[in-house]
């Protein structure tokens, strides 16, 4: 409703990529139990806030054919990715992991960067809903995650991070991200704590 604080329920990129044994990652060797259980979290999140009444919006980081749209990413940083046809359009890499399952409702946003906020409608979508309070979990936490909360930080969003919904392929790089985002872009919190904020039991 118009003038009423709508949370919104964030997912970043829970992809047969970085989730499913089939997919990319796992295929390169990186380990992904991590990913998996995080992606799991974030689906039983994605059900807390739908019961709660909050806005759920999951995001998939996805390329076009030939990698057209994969801009410094492909052709430089990480040139290896289109070798190994990760996150491709119609490939099934894209898609998202079995353990998680958007609803009819639910809002998808697709990016072809780390933040969710570059070259989609994701900022528009949240004023217009009146979204003042985005409660973020996902993978990977130094990467999408992070990219995306610093974004939603210096836009003034209340941005939340659900810590043990985020996930990395190694611990180390997944704490550096979590001391990262609470310097100077968010809050980090718990499942526990994400549930009664999203039911609307609390006063995050």
């Amino acid at each position: 409703m118009p003038g009423i604080d709508q949370p919104a329920l964030l997912i970043i990129d829970p992809q047969v990529s970085f989730c499913d044994a089939g997919g990319s990652m796992a295929r390169q060797g990186r380990p992904i139990d991590s990913l998996r259980a995080a992606a799991t979290n974030c689906g039983r999140l994605a059900d807390q806030a739908r019961d709660g009444g909050a806005i759920v919006i999951w995001t998939r980081m996805i390329f076009e054919e030939g990698y057209a749209d994969g801009g410094e990413l492909i052709n430089t940083i990480r040139p290896g990715l289109a070798k190994i046809g990760a996150l491709l359009r119609g490939s099934g890499d894209e898609c998202f992991s079995e353990v998680v399952c958007p609803a009819a409702d639910d809002l998808i946003i697709d990016k072809n960067r780390f933040s969710a906020l570059v070259n989609t409608s994701l900022e528009a979508i949240l004023r217009e809903k009146n979204v003042k309070r985005v409660f973020v979990c996902g993978v990977t936490t130094s990467m999408c995650v992070e990219s995306t909360v610093r974004d939603l930080g210096q836009r003034d969003f209340k941005t939340f991070v659900v810590q043990d919904a985020c996930a990395d392929f190694d611990e180390p790089r997944h704490e550096s991200a979590l001391v990262s985002m609470a310097f100077g872009f968010a809050r980090l919190i718990t499942m526990k704590d994400a549930q009664t904020a999203l039911n609307g039991n609390s006063d995050e």
